[in-house]
């Protein structure tokens, strides 16, 4: 199995409790955690107790705690007499997350006033995967993608939701992870979330619903057919 040196994670030295009041631990679980949202560790990765010990400068109690914060979330898993791994998700997750995104985005969307200051974070999401694609940065492509579908959440003003919707987004990004060709996975959604900004931007938020809702149910599909040729078996 693969494995990561997480080396750049390092907390303060000697620090138990940073200034925001978070233990050592739950600011470890928190850059741990990023480095999967942003594509750089994937699913399957092998975290091993020694090294990030080593590297972390944290004691074997404390990376313990943050295993136990990340298990719950579901990012990692514990093997016995294995270890511990980044999640790789299945087929039915998968398929949950898309039902999730359908229910909570399409919703959003139909509802929103294309002057919601949240339009102007999916332009800019739409701008940056532009950007990145043209530089072929895929993984940064994938941000991008995940930036703009938190900002269409974002237009339901709901604080309780964009924050469950930060965890899909989480499971989302280890779905992204299983596919090898990030080009091939990312590619053809970057000119879609174009169109659908541009029918929000018009003051068209119905017609923007329903492109998103064909463009999650295609992207679903696409997906799920990935996956099932990435996975051995």
């Amino acid at each position: 199995m693969k494995q990561t040196n997480l080396a750049s994670l390092e907390p303060p030295p000697g620090a138990q409790v940073t200034e925001a009041g978070q233990t050592v631990a739950e600011v470890t679980a928190a850059r741990i955690r990023d480095q999967v949202i942003s594509g750089a560790l994937s699913p399957g990765s092998h975290l091993s107790e020694a090294t990030l010990c080593e590297e972390l400068q944290i004691s074997r109690n404390t990376l313990r705690e943050v295993f136990r914060l990340l298990t719950k979330d579901g990012v990692l898993r514990h093997e016995a007499n294995r270890g511990v791994f980044v999640t790789t998700p299945s087929i039915s997750t998968i398929i949950d997350i898309f039902h999730i995104r359908r229910l909570i985005e399409c919703s959003a969307l139909a509802g929103a006033h294309h002057r919601h200051p949240s339009v102007g974070k999916m332009r800019e999401a739409v701008d940056a995967a532009i950007r990145h694609r043209d530089a072929g940065e895929w993984l940064s492509v994938g941000s991008a993608d995940i930036a703009f579908h938190a900002a269409i959440v974002e237009l339901a003003d709901s604080p309780r939701l964009s924050a469950f919707y930060a965890q899909i987004s989480l499971e989302l990004r280890l779905v992204f992870g299983l596919i090898r060709d990030p080009e091939y996975l990312h590619g053809p959604y970057v000119a879609q979330n174009a169109i659908i900004l541009s029918h929000l931007e018009e003051g068209a938020a119905a017609s923007a619903a329903e492109k998103l809702e064909k463009y999650l149910y295609q992207a679903e599909r696409f997906i799920l057919a990935a996956y099932s040729r990435a996975m051995p078996g």
